[in-house]
């Protein structure tokens, strides 16, 4: 991470499940409870995902537990929240997700500087050969760590 940001929570399911052809950072829209609530660490991307609706970006399931001491002011955690992108980057985004098929997931969240910021990425999803071949890879590299540690 470049200086200047703290990550908040990171979905590591979604690399397991998708190949990430792009990434891109995107603001997002949130009430002062929800960034209390993110400090303190208690968000869940996991079964989050990202839709259009119309002609803006919402990200959907994103669980924010309820700040403490929010009292009448929390918000419900699992709302849809906008996504803050430039128009330009929404319609590509747009074009490509009905045309090709992709879909974009929340890949991390972080703080840059005093702003929370979401990495989404624009994915295809993987078959299980996909995941075969990946793990295959990965035993494989770690076998020759091995061997090279080994030798030394």
């Amino acid at each position: 991470m470049p200086e200047g940001t703290k990550q908040i929570t990171y979905n590591r399911q979604a690399r397991h499940e998708y190949m990430v052809l792009e990434t891109l950072e995107a603001g997002i829209e949130l009430f002062g409870t929800e960034v209390k609530s993110l400090r303190a660490g208690s968000v869940n991307l996991k079964d989050a995902w990202c839709e259009f609706k119309d002609g803006e970006l919402f990200v959907r399931q994103m669980h924010i537990s309820p700040y403490d001491h929010g009292n009448i002011f929390n918000r419900d955690p699992l709302r849809p929240r906008k996504l803050l992108l430039h128009r330009r980057e929404l319609t590509r985004l747009f074009g490509q997700v009905k045309q090709q098929g992709l879909t974009l997931v929340p890949l991390q969240l972080y703080f840059k500087g005093s702003r929370v910021k979401m990495e989404i990425g624009l994915c295809r999803g993987k078959k299980l050969y996909d995941k075969r071949a990946d793990a295959a890879r990965r035993d494989a590299d770690r076998d020759i760590d091995r061997a090279l540690k080994a030798r030394r």
